[in-house]
């Protein structure tokens, strides 16, 4: 049985693991989650008291509690998913990022390192490799040259991962992934975003012409690709996961008004955020030919499962859109 610490797997992309994990895996999972704003409780319902999984509230840089847990629970793997990862909020206030996605990495590879932990398996980003021209994708020996404070700090997260691994033999591999979408996503990022103001009949705010370029990954075939790295891939290795759905943001946009039966009307194009990004594909030729992963879901199919979702999980919605949000959002776009 797989052993496995998953940190700040209340959050998006690891709630959506520890759900797939806990269904269709034999494996004991320890989750542990500091529960900030994109951390969220209710995003794990109906697995809470699952026999076979155990929430700690804390924080990945707290090396002593990481530490404590790796001991009580016998814990093999760490997946690391916490981290602070919107690029807006790196704008207005870097440190933090810094502090979460650096210094906790760290905390994280010492605690692994000193207990022996069999694999280490760091979940990145493909914004660490920067922007794109017109043509070619990221493969996975792309020079890093991250152009965010988010990505900055991501992509020293992955050296430290890959540091410990060349200095003291710990067993890891890098996940590098394209922008995620689907369940449970908080609604600061693009998509869910989108959702909630086109539901309330808001206008969607597009940052400059709209025409940046991002790969879709649906959630659920990130989620299995962890596994098959965690499980399948030799230590060491860096892995792109991309959707193979390249779209432009006003794309996006226009696909999500025409699915909810709303006007392009409600579109607003506001000034565009500091650097940012134009174009981002990734090459996911290793991970498919290594292991075996290819994404099963296409975009089409995947925002209209993910609009379901919300339409269907309105009170989910509405309890995380409530509040400090609010006056995050005026922040953001209030003055755009």
């Amino acid at each position: 049985m797989n052993r496995i610490m998953v940190t700040g797997g209340a959050g998006f992309i690891g709630s959506n693991f520890v759900r797939m994990a806990l269904q269709q895996q034999d494996c004991f999972i320890v989750n542990l989650d500091k529960l900030t704003y994109a951390g969220n409780l209710e995003n794990l319902a109906g697995f809470l008291d699952h026999s076979n999984h155990k929430f700690a509230r804390g924080d990945i840089c707290d090396g002593k509690l990481i530490e404590k847990l790796i001991e009580e629970h016998d814990i093999r793997e760490i997946i690391n998913f916490a981290a602070e990862s919107h690029v807006d909020r790196s704008i207005t206030g870097p440190e933090e990022f810094i502090q979460t996605n650096v210094t906790g990495t760290l905390k994280l590879l010492e605690a692994a390192r000193d207990k022996q932990v069999k694999r280490f398996v760091q979940v990145s980003t493909d914004e660490v490799y920067g922007s794109l021209g017109k043509e070619g994708k990221f493969t996975e020996a792309t020079p890093l040259s991250p152009n965010s404070p988010y990505s900055a700090s991501k992509a020293a997260a992955d050296h430290l991962v890959k540091a410990f691994g060349h200095t003291w033999g710990l067993k890891y591999n890098i996940t590098r992934c394209s922008n995620n979408y689907g369940e449970f996503q908080f609604p600061e990022k693009m998509i869910p975003l989108m959702i909630n103001n086109a539901l309330n009949d808001k206008e969607l705010p597009v940052y400059g012409d709209g025409l940046q370029i991002r790969d879709w990954l649906y959630v659920g075939d990130h989620c299995r690709a962890i596994w098959k790295v965690l499980t399948e891939a030799p230590a060491g290795e860096v892995y792109n996961i991309g959707g193979c759905n390249e779209k432009t943001n006003l794309e996006v946009v226009k696909i999500i008004l025409k699915n909810l039966d709303k006007p392009e009307s409600l579109i607003k194009h506001v000034t565009d955020r500091p650097g940012h990004d134009r174009r981002y594909a990734i090459d996911a030729t290793k991970i498919i030919n290594q292991l075996g992963w290819k994404p099963s879901i296409n975009f089409e199919e995947g925002i209209q499962k993910t609009i379901q979702w919300y339409l269907d999980n309105k009170k989910w919605l509405r309890s995380v859109v409530s509040g400090d949000y609010q006056k995050y959002y005026e922040k953001m776009y209030g003055n755009r």
